[in-house]
């Protein structure tokens, strides 16, 4: 009867756990999906008759399979590599996310997106180095710097999430624009 009882708590954190990272994928795919929604009726000016749904199933799927699961552990991984809550370590947490994570994740995202939209490694490239570098460079590094020193860790993602669905319409409308 013990066991039983010991096993069916251990069962539960399990699921517990199981649906915490889904929470988080779950969120990230309506981040996306408000995102493209934002983007294609105030940015494009598409209106609900012109209006792509399967983009926005798109996006929701890289939101759900890919930027949840990546987004949602990176922090943590972060937060392990660079210790601390002062300035320089908030300088350096900022440095090692926009200069290793971020254009990694950018290229990743891109390319599947892309590839989701029919586009070659080398359009991608393209895409990457035309609209998105410029324009990473000028929004999240004070975003983060300030994140990383004033936020918890366990508020960051959600003060990132705030950012991410302006940057996300900014993304999904740079990522489907050919």
């Amino acid at each position: 009867m013990f066991w039983f009882s010991i096993q069916a708590l251990t069962d539960l954190a399990m699921w517990q756990g199981a649906l915490c990272c889904w929470k988080i994928q779950s969120l990230e795919a309506r981040k996306m999906g408000v995102g493209d929604v934002i983007s294609q009726q105030l940015i494009e000016r598409r209106g609900l008759a012109q209006h792509n749904v399967q983009r926005t199933t798109k996006m929701m799927s890289i939101g759900f399979f890919f930027v949840g699961p990546v987004v949602g552990s990176w922090y943590k991984v972060l937060d392990r590599l660079v210790v601390g809550g002062t300035k320089s370590a908030a300088m350096k947490k900022m440095l090692v996310d926009q200069l290793c994570f971020a254009p990694c994740f950018l290229g990743a995202f891109l390319c599947i997106s892309g590839a989701l939209n029919g586009l070659t490694v080398d359009e991608n490239i393209a895409k990457l180095k035309r609209v998105i570098l410029p324009v990473l460079f000028q929004l999240w590094p004070p975003v983060q710097i300030a994140n990383f020193y004033f936020i918890p860790l366990h508020h960051r993602l959600a003060v990132v999430q705030i950012v991410a669905v302006a940057w996300n319409s900014y993304l999904t409308w740079k990522a489907n624009k050919m």
